[in-house]
């Protein structure tokens, strides 16, 4: 199972703390490192730090030498298709070939209404996300690219300099049954699972393997990952202190007592407990066909639950 770092960029993140995630996170071995896509907080004041989300990527492209990173997720509704494709292909390229895309349809109606940016109905958004993710394929391909949809087309496009990674792997987040997973059964490398716990997991799993079978697909050759938060510490008292921190990003959370509400973010798919119950976990993930789980660190300045991590729980899931 290969663990990587995801970030709430929205939350408070500045460049200096940013720096220093992508530096912890290459030198305690994770795997990856990811963040989110938006322009403000979703769980605190407005005016925390926000930084961009391709901005900030270029620095781990530049600045690290073996992390794989990309965004969980970019929303189709906040840039031009082939703005994100040209983006994506050159951050591949600066980083050497470790960048993923990932793209998602778009949902946080405060952010669109704050920044006039459209919101249109769910049909349409997903009907956008499809076709973002052809011009997208198509750009990245041979020259000139032509699309012809709705929402987006091309004439003759040229995407130079290509991504150094042929094929370029395309993420796709999300747990529709309808539309999404459809989606991810036709175009996506890897499938990400957002607020999965196992049980659900298993029965999403299903659908898209209906779908592969549809567009004729081996459902093997998509890789299976889920974004996941987490509460961990040698021991109770450590766990509680740890918990402390992530309320001061989601304040939602501190309502109620704190071992209660602990026991009910492990029901809703949270890695809860000591490092030896975490790893037993990971394991059942990985048995039902989960390979990467990236874990959300909303406690930002707290490096001493990474470097637990790190020494705790990777060398028993490697």
């Amino acid at each position: 199972m290969d663990l990587g770092v995801m970030i709430e960029g929205q939350e408070g993140l500045t460049w200096d703390r940013w720096r220093r995630i992508m530096r912890a996170t290459e030198e305690l071995g994770f795997e990856s490192l990811w963040r989110s896509d938006h322009f403000f907080s979703l769980s605190g004041p407005r005016d925390r730090p926000a930084l961009e989300t391709f901005l900030s990527f270029v620095l781990v492209a530049t600045e690290t030498s073996r992390i794989r990173f990309g965004p969980l997720v970019s929303s189709a509704t906040f840039r031009h298709p082939s703005l994100v494709a040209r983006m994506a292909a050159q951050i591949d390229v600066l980083s050497g070939g470790r960048f993923i895309l990932g793209m998602g349809a778009g949902w946080n109606v405060p952010e669109h209404e704050a920044f006039g940016i459209p919101f249109p109905p769910l049909k349409e958004r997903m009907d956008r996300l499809e076709e973002s993710v052809r011009v997208v394929r198509a750009l990245w391909g041979p020259n000139p690219a032509n699309v012809e949809g709705r929402y987006y087309s091309l004439k003759d496009a040229m995407c130079e300099p290509k991504p150094i990674q042929q094929p370029m792997p395309l993420l796709i987040g999300g747990s529709g049954e309808r539309r999404t997973l459809r989606l991810v059964a036709q175009f996506a490398d890897e499938w990400n699972g957002v607020g999965l716990t196992p049980e659900t997991y298993q029965a999403k799993r299903a659908v898209l393997e209906r779908h592969c079978a549809d567009v004729g697909r081996d459902p093997r050759t998509i890789r299976h990952s889920q974004m996941v938060g987490f509460v961990i510490g040698k021991t109770e008292a450590a766990q509680r202190a740890h918990f402390t921190k992530v309320v001061e990003t989601l304040p939602g959370l501190g309502r109620g007592d704190a071992g209660e509400v602990m026991q009910n973010m492990k029901g809703r798919g949270w890695l809860v407990g000591t490092p030896d119950e975490v790893v037993q976990e990971i394991g059942r993930r990985q048995e039902m066909g989960l390979t990467r789980l990236m874990l959300q660190h909303q406690a930002q300045e707290d490096f001493g639950t990474l470097e637990l991590i790190a020494s705790e729980v990777l060398p028993q899931v490697r």
